[in-house]
């Protein structure tokens, strides 16, 4: 017996990174990827070089004690993205 969001995905309700072509790395729950973007709620935004923090140190934080929602809901377009990944499988 399934749930009734099976046709959304296997990252449905998976907290992901969803890394950008330029400075943005986008945190949030993935709603749904469509054919043209990922759908995230409850989501954090960081622009790389914002108070002198990177990407990387960005999501090292993330991974460590998690983010504070600015967004309810976003939209990426896909055209934007370089990766998606949920965000428990992050080494560091």
């Amino acid at each position: 017996m399934g749930t009734f969001h099976d046709d959304l995905g296997p990252l449905h309700g998976i907290t992901v990174v969803v890394d950008t072509k330029g400075p943005r790395v986008v945190v949030g729950r993935c709603h749904e990827i469509t054919g043209k973007n990922v759908i995230l709620h409850d989501v954090d935004v960081h622009e790389a070089g914002t108070d002198g923090v990177s990407k990387i140190e960005y999501l090292e934080r993330a991974a460590r004690i998690g983010t504070w929602v600015k967004h309810a809901h976003l939209s990426v377009s896909l055209d934007e993205v370089t990766s998606i990944q949920p965000l428990g499988d992050l080494a560091f």
